[in-house]
């Protein structure tokens, strides 16, 4: 799978994606630290890219939108660090490799994760 990583995520996220067999980059790593959440978007779009993040405005985005892609993952965890994200990431991507394909919105949290089909539906994200 691709993966385009946020600022809020870290470089040894992306580096496990990477030994994981993940072709993953980081917005840092291209100098895009300042790009807009739209440009982010479209750029993941353009080259099939799932976005990791943790800004909810992405959600957001897509629902207005009604876009069918990219796919977002976004972490929503009281510790942030690599050591919880990564396992949990890692674990997603293992159960839910065909719905981050199709198109899907991830959320995910300390106990567990919810799963959103794009295109989103603007009554679904305002739950």
């Amino acid at each position: 799978m691709r993966f385009l990583a946020d600022m809020g995520v870290a470089a040894s996220t992306v580096r496990a994606l990477a030994g994981a067999g993940h072709d993953a980059i980081h917005l840092r790593d291209l100098d895009l630290q300042r790009l807009p959440d739209e440009e982010i978007l479209a750029k993941a779009r353009g080259e099939r890219r799932i976005v990791l993040t943790f800004d909810l405005d992405f959600g957001d985005l897509l629902a207005l939108g009604m876009h069918e892609s990219p796919s977002v993952i976004i972490f929503r965890l009281r510790d942030e660090t690599p050591r919880s994200v990564t396992p949990k990431l890692l674990e997603v991507i293992a159960q839910r490799a065909t719905e981050l394909e199709t198109g899907a919105v991830i959320v995910v949290e300390d106990s567990r994760y919810r799963l959103r089909r794009l295109p989103l539906r603007a009554i679904e994200n305002s739950k």
